[in-house]
């Protein structure tokens, strides 16, 4: 799938803030350490922003061209990724099914609540080993039901999701900032797959570093490389993809040490909110890596905000 074919629907109002975080570089040394940005997509206005409304603008604008009248996708409770695709089907006038592994909470908080009020129709799994066969029972129901489903696979982490973030590298070079290193977190591999797309579509030469919130390097680096190779123009693509797993900790969505620093290092010097499931545990390896001096002090190094700031309402 390439970007110029793609069908797109319209959720961003415009390009997303790139700021400097000088506070946060003054107190991880100053001078001394790279320049730091970072790219605001925790800022995008629609339906709490985040990632995955970039994705959605392309994997919901061929659910519609494919005729469908109900999205179908997957997640935890609090993902955000359900959340923002109940919202973007609440905006275009679909149905919306979250298949979700968990127990359905007592008092839904933050996503969980988002979800309901979107008025998606949700159905609980006891764990992620069922979401393939869920997945197959909740598309047949509706298709028997006279529905038209569409299902968007988890992170709507797809060639045709990932064109989300193709653009956003175009949108990042337009705004004048071609940084040395892209950090940014990642799980279902198509963010990344995306910048590094995008990167050598739109020639940044960036080292882009994915931060895992969950699974092994190892199955998010095979997940990108098949991603990348599935979007037109880069069918041969054989580039570095870097994935850090050392920042998971006991596992998804539980704290780290480095991650509560981060979440209020972050606050406390450039107001940003990063959630523990994903944002923070990258910020806490951003951070760790300026310590470690695994950059150099000319180099510009930008955190890419994915967003997630609702989880912190969990």
């Amino acid at each position: 799938m390439s970007i110029e074919d793609a069908p797109r629907i319209q959720l961003l109002a415009g390009p997303t803030p790139v700021e400097e975080m000088s506070r946060l570089r003054a107190v991880l040394g100053g001078r001394g350490v790279p320049r730091l940005l970072v790219k605001r997509d925790d800022a995008i206005s629609f339906g709490f922003g985040g990632n995955k409304v970039r994705k959605l603008e392309f994997a919901l604008a061929e659910a519609m061209a494919r005729g469908a009248d109900t999205i179908v996708t997957l997640g935890g409770v609090q993902s955000n990724h359900a959340r923002a695709t109940a919202a973007a089907a609440a905006k275009t006038g679909l149905k919306c099914v979250l298949i979700i592994n968990g127990s359905p909470p007592e008092r839904p908080t933050a996503n969980a609540l988002l979800d309901r009020l979107l008025g998606a129709e949700i159905e609980y799994i006891s764990s992620r080993d069922d979401r393939a066969e869920a997945s197959e029972r909740v598309m047949t129901r509706l298709a028997r039901s006279g529905r038209t489903p569409f299902l968007i696979p988890l992170g709507a982490s797809t060639s045709v999701g990932a064109l989300g973030f193709v653009n956003a590298v175009g949108e990042l070079v337009e705004q004048g900032s071609k940084p040395d290193v892209i950090v940014h977190a990642c799980s279902s591999g198509g963010t990344q797959a995306g910048l590094v797309a995008g990167a050598a579509l739109h020639g940044l030469d960036a080292r882009i570093i994915g931060v895992s919130a969950d699974d092994p390097a190892s199955d998010v680096v095979a997940t990108v490389r098949r991603i990348v190779r599935d979007i037109d123009g880069l069918g041969s693509f054989d580039g570095d993809v870097e994935v850090d797993d050392t920042h998971v900790g006991d596992g998804y969505g539980i704290p780290t040490d480095a991650s509560r620093e981060a979440q209020q290092l972050l606050a406390r010097t450039e107001a940003l909110f990063v959630d523990h499931t994903y944002t923070a545990k990258a910020a806490g390896a951003l951070i760790s890596y300026v310590r470690e001096k695994r950059f150099t002090s000319d180099q510009t190094v930008l955190f890419w905000h994915t967003g997630g700031q609702v989880g912190i309402f969990a």
